[in-house]
């Protein structure tokens, strides 16, 4: 259909018997150079024992985790995002938990680079959106005007997203407008023309747009300029400096600036501290999430936080 695909391959390779004596040992450790060889982009990697720390339970994992949707062992958890000129709570941050039946909680860092790697991120995206849309009367009536949910880059390429979206919001009967969908700056870099395409189609869908992570990218102000955003999420690494270093303090406060002389919000993440919450409540930042409100809770442990807080 006149469509440019792009192909990569990552290859890895094993040697009989330097490696491994019998067939299955040797497909193993040729599996485990590959997918290394993938998450350092470099097109071909021999097998090598020090890049095998833990093989047997990674090529477990990745193996396990395409079945832990079919046997429902996800769990969705939501991280607060409070409004610093009013304390109202009116956001949260959608995340991944995986309760694995022997290994127990798995964290994100365990298997969401194997996801992105393997291009099962989209399921697990889909799933977030829909255990977040089947949450959203619960959540609307604590207070929430929106949930964020993270886009990847294997997301933003998919042409079929906003289709795939609209239908989990049909399915619910929730408005896109009560979705936030946060896109690294690394991920529409990677494919900008692609991905500005696919934003186009989400932000004429009714979905808002934040920069996640914005500073530890490829910032580009012609891109924000012509991308259709909402949002800017300031790395969590500026904001926890900010008592301490007073560089990241001037980022931060630049960033303030800059996104509302571009008529976009800002929200802070990783405030810890009262003096930090304080600091971004003088420089007129929006919204704040951290350790500072609440860790990550259970979907269902929100409405008792909300009570509390």
């Amino acid at each position: 259909d006149d469509h440019t695909v792009d192909l990569a391959a990552g290859f890895g390779v094993a040697c009989w018997p330097e490696h491994a004596a019998d067939a299955d040992a040797l497909i193993s450790r040729a599996e485990v150079a590959m997918y290394t060889a993938k998450r350092k982009t470099t097109s071909a990697l021999v097998y090598d024992p020090a890049i095998d720390a833990s093989s047997a339970e990674t090529l477990s994992l990745l193996s396990e985790l395409r079945r832990a949707l079919e046997r429902d062992e996800l769990r969705l958890f939501l991280q607060p995002k409070v409004a610093l000129a009013s304390g109202r709570i009116v956001g949260a941050e959608a995340l991944v938990r995986w309760q694995h039946p022997e290994r127990g909680m798995v964290p994100p860092m365990q298997f969401i680079p194997f996801a992105e790697q393997t291009g099962f991120v989209r399921q697990l995206t889909l799933w977030m959106f829909e255990a977040t849309a089947r949450q959203w009367d619960t959540l609307r009536a604590l207070g929430l005007e929106r949930v964020s949910v993270n886009l990847s880059t294997r997301d933003l390429l998919d042409q079929d997203l906003p289709a795939k979206l609209d239908a989990v919001l049909k399915r619910h009967g929730v408005p896109a407008r009560a979705f936030c969908l946060e896109i690294t700056e690394s991920a529409i870099m990677d494919e900008p023309q692609r991905a500005e395409a696919t934003l186009n189609q989400l932000h004429a869908a009714g979905f808002r747009l934040s920069i996640d992570d914005f500073g530890t990218g490829y910032s580009s102000l012609a891109y924000l300029k012509r991308l259709p955003v909402d949002e800017l999420k300031i790395d969590k690494s500026f904001v926890m400096a900010m008592e301490t270093d007073e560089q990241d303090a001037k980022i931060v406060r630049s960033t303030i600036d800059l996104a509302h002389n571009l008529g976009l919000s800002v929200v802070a993440e990783g405030v810890e501290t009262e003096a930090v919450w304080q600091r971004l409540a003088a420089l007129h930042c929006d919204e704040a999430q951290g350790y500072h409100m609440s860790r990550p809770l259970p979907a269902a442990e929100l409405p008792a936080f909300a009570a509390r807080w």
